[in-house]
């Protein structure tokens, strides 16, 4: 694999022209951030919450946003010896007066409650936090932003294009974000590899020849083992992987990425076509060449947040394989698209059918007691078409109870481990669709995500 290859030079500012933000996006988003800070001042004097600052953290505040992206993160931060409870109360309290002010708020949890807002067509995030001395000794997970935020600032100055490009370099590959929806890279990993490989050719280059395993400790203070594929060392607090949210998946794609745009770089790699919907003639012309069998699991999608989500659905989504295995039924792969009203988990089979005939094979004839309580199982019972020897060993040929994946999934994916608020919704009511009958299923999106499901 070449890798001394430079990236063209044309090929950055072409990409760098679409992505970078302009003056006036610069000035509007600095205007909106300074009246947020003056709205959460002037919230906590109202409500006579002393001691308050305010603090500008994320990429917005570190000047490595994407033009078109409108993301704002505001932290309230309380002195650090502030009981938790009059931090969250007394936080949101600060963060609802300033929704007062806003086009849309939305209650949101994650360590303890924050609040989600749109204003002035930006989307913002009102973050109480404690304002501990050092990323050591945190007192809630929120309070180390703030320490990434000051690492990131005093090192990224220069380098703010080369973050740009990598952040869109990995949505162009399907690897951005860190949520567990993604299980990708965040935006705070992808500045720590600018700066610890300080481009983003030179970024590009490394990764197309990592290996599961591969550590970077910016700040050499770190001997913690850790198991996931990418081990970047937060220089803030040596106990953190900041590339914990990374799958292996995401890391693979990454590498396979980097590799291709070595190979031929083009402006594709960085904004690849949009996929158009899969129409019903192609979703039959799919089945017969694949010759498979495919299951869509509907049912209606719980009401919380993505991150409470996802990981529910990817847990439905490895408990109907081990069901279908368990049965006997063979599964090529798996798939989870999730949207308003509904959520499909796809399956795909080498087969929905099997023989209505099952072997159950015993133990052999001369390990006596084992097999007379084998052979009295089976000899004689209802659903059991007849037993031979073969190889040594007692088989009786039984009847399968469930011949279909599909009513095996009607009748016993309920009970299968699913997580709180999925398993609430599959219980209310959900529907497995075969074959030509996924043409019922309309959406858009799940059309996109069928396309490159097939």
């Amino acid at each position: 694999m070449e890798t001394n290859t430079s990236i063209p030079e044309d090929l950055k500012l072409a990409v760098l022209e679409r992505i970078k933000p302009t003056e006036a996006e610069r000035k509007k988003l600095t205007a909106v951030q300074e009246e947020l800070a003056e709205k959460v001042r002037a919230a906590s004097e109202k409500l006579c919450v002393p001691d308050i600052f305010v603090k500008m953290v994320g990429s917005a505040a570190r000047g490595t946003w994407l033009s078109g992206t409108h993301d704002i993160d505001v932290f309230i931060s309380f002195p650090e010896e502030t009981p938790r409870r009059e931090l969250e109360i007394r936080g949101m309290k600060i963060a609802r007066e300033v929704a007062k002010h806003a086009e849309y708020a939305e209650d949101r949890h994650a360590e303890h409650p924050y609040l989600n807002i749109i204003y002035k067509g930006f989307d913002v995030d009102l973050v109480p936090c404690f304002r501990v001395a050092s990323a050591c000794q945190l007192k809630s997970a929120v309070d180390r932003t703030p320490f990434h935020n000051e690492f990131v600032k005093a090192r990224i100055k220069g380098h703010e294009d080369e973050v740009l490009l990598m952040k869109q370099f990995m949505r162009g590959g399907g690897v951005y974000g860190s949520e567990l929806r993604t299980q990708g890279f965040s935006g705070y990993l992808t500045e720590l590899l600018i700066i610890y490989y300080g481009s983003f050719e030179n970024s590009v280059k490394a990764a197309s020849s990592w290996k599961p395993g591969k550590k970077i400790d910016i700040m050499q203070h770190s001997e913690m083992e850790h198991t996931e594929p990418l081990v970047i060392v937060d220089p803030t607090d040596p106990r953190r992987n900041v590339a914990a949210a990374l799958s292996l998946n995401k890391f693979c794609m990454f590498i396979d990425h980097c590799r291709e745009f070595l190979k031929n770089p083009e402006l594709k790699f960085f904004f690849p076509a949009s996929p158009l919907p899969l129409e019903d003639r192609e979703i039959l012309e799919k089945l017969e060449i694949r010759k498979s069998s495919q299951f869509a699991i509907v049912f209606e999608t719980p009401d919380v947040v993505d991150d409470v989500l996802y990981p529910q659905l990817y847990k439905m989504e490895q408990a109907a394989a081990s069901l279908l295995n368990e049965y006997d039924f063979s599964v090529i792969k798996t798939g989870v698209w999730s949207g308003k009203p509904e959520t499909v988990i796809m399956l795909e089979l080498i087969s929905g059918t099997l023989p209505n005939v099952k072997k159950r094979i015993g133990p052999p004839v001369w390990v006596r007691e084992h097999a007379e309580k084998f052979k009295a199982k089976y000899e004689g019972a209802e659903n059991v078409f007849g037993g031979y020897i073969e190889d040594g060993k007692y088989v009786y040929e039984i009847r399968r109870k469930y011949p279909t994946a599909k009513g095996l999934l009607e009748e016993l994916l309920v009970n299968s481990s699913l997580g709180k608020q999925v398993h609430q919704s599959v219980s209310e009511g959900f529907e497995v669709v075969e074959n030509a009958e996924i043409c019922r299923l309309k959406d858009p999106d799940f059309r996109v995500f069928l396309r490159k499901w097939v």
